[in-house]
């Protein structure tokens, strides 16, 4: 078991600079922004990972020596916590990944592609991350199929009632969604999508990747197919992540990986897989990350609420001090934003913002997000972005704003 974060109330809030102690690179002069690229590790995510390597390491489910027993009760006790925190039923509905992209593609390459066909529908939301995209257009283009997009309302969320009139019954084979928008910071309401989708037979994806370092998943509520995270979104470490599927779907999936451990029995001309999950974990497997992600878990479910508050305080700080400043535009729903805050800033270019900000210490994402379909529907190229966590203090939303003022200046 991970160490717990530290954190207590002050003045009845959550005090950050008691959890910023668990991460060494936060004693650099930067203010870390950009969260929702990719999160910081606390050191119980790097001592698990650490203590692996150092007392444990061995290839899993191939030796008959202590060390590989040992690697191999890690990795499948990992698998076991990810179970826990995604709310499966069973750990073997678990897939070990490189991440959200894998599994995605895991999904639409191994099984969606072989469901469609000429005249039949696939359907994605228009704030989704090319991971979630571009894995659904190939196999809908491969196949026949058409590639249809759920619009936004003029808010900025969803447009459910749309989807809802334009689903096509029993031409709707596959729905792809993001939990949480990496550039809107809207929270879909993905069981309302789930619902809808399999009224027509249509099977759902779930991106939750902006999703697991803030809210609580539970596949089971949401009532989705597929659910797929990363790691390195949630403290935990990079190349790592996991595909949660419903058992008998995982059955059908053809496995794109071959090789080594992924396989029962293997003939001059044929082969037999291994049992689901193991089908889709070919080669060596990443142990030290599954550890790493487990002690992740770990910490992030030891969070107080405050430290949930607290971050949502400092999104919404940003987004009313952007948005009072003239020639600023945020971008998204005014309530209800989790965890970031994109904005505009009218004749500066994102990347000059991002560099003034940078010369201040201060780190933000700029550019297109991987979210162009977003963007062009947005009639913008490109954005800046701030992403909180509760190591993030207001003043750092302060020196935010102040950059953002800097580069007005300089560039206006």
């Amino acid at each position: 078991m991970s160490e717990r974060p530290e954190g207590e109330r002050q003045a009845g809030g959550f005090d950050p600079a008691l959890l910023r102690r668990q991460f060494a690179i936060l004693g650099r002069d930067v203010a870390w922004l950009d969260n929702a690229a990719t999160t910081q590790r606390p050191e119980p995510v790097l001592a698990a990972m650490n203590g692996f390597y150092r007392q444990h390491n061995a290839n899993t489910r191939r030796s008959v020596h202590r060390l590989g027993a040992e690697a191999t009760a890690a990795y499948e006790g990992a698998r076991a916590a990810v179970a826990k925190f995604v709310g499966a039923a069973a750990p073997e509905e678990v897939v070990f990944t490189a991440g959200t992209t894998a599994g995605i593609n895991t999904v639409a390459a191994g099984l969606a592609r072989w469901e469609i066909g000429p005249g039949d529908e696939v359907w994605v939301s228009a704030m989704e991350h090319h991971s979630n995209w571009v894995p659904w257009m190939k196999a809908a283009q491969a196949m026949g199929a058409a590639l249809r997009v759920i619009p936004l309302t003029p808010e900025g969320r969803l447009d459910l009632a749309s989807f809802r009139k334009r689903l096509g019954a029993h031409r709707t084979k596959w729905v792809a969604v993001a939990w949480v928008s990496n550039v809107l910071g809207v929270v879909n309401d993905v069981r309302a999508i789930c619902d809808a989708a399999h009224e027509s037979g249509a099977r759902v994806l779930v991106d939750g990747a902006q999703g697991v370092a803030h809210l609580r998943a539970d596949v089971a509520a949401m009532d989705c197919d597929f659910f797929a995270f990363s790691g390195h979104k949630m403290y935990g470490p990079m190349g790592i992540g996991a595909l949660w599927g419903r058992r008998a779907l995982l059955e059908q999936v053809e496995p794109l990986l071959y090789g080594g451990e992924m396989v029962s029995r293997v003939e001059d001309q044929a082969a037999t897989w291994a049992e689901v999950p193991h089908r889709f974990e070919g080669g060596t497997t990443n142990v030290a990350g599954a550890v790493g992600l487990a002690a992740a878990i770990d910490w992030v479910q030891a969070l107080p609420a405050a430290a949930h508050a607290h971050v949502a305080g400092l999104a919404r700080q940003a987004a009313e001090g952007l948005a009072a400043m003239k020639g600023v535009t945020v971008r998204g729903p005014a309530e209800g934003r989790v965890a970031l805050v994109s904005f505009s800033v009218e004749g500066v270019h994102s990347h000059d913002v991002a560099q003034v900000l940078d010369g201040r210490g201060i780190a933000v994402r700029a550019g297109h997000m991987c979210a162009q379909p977003l963007m062009r529907r947005l009639g913008i190229e490109s954005a800046a972005r701030a992403s909180f966590a509760p190591y993030n203090t207001p003043d750092e939303v302060r020196r935010l704003l102040e950059g953002v003022r800097a580069a007005q200046e300089l560039f206006t």
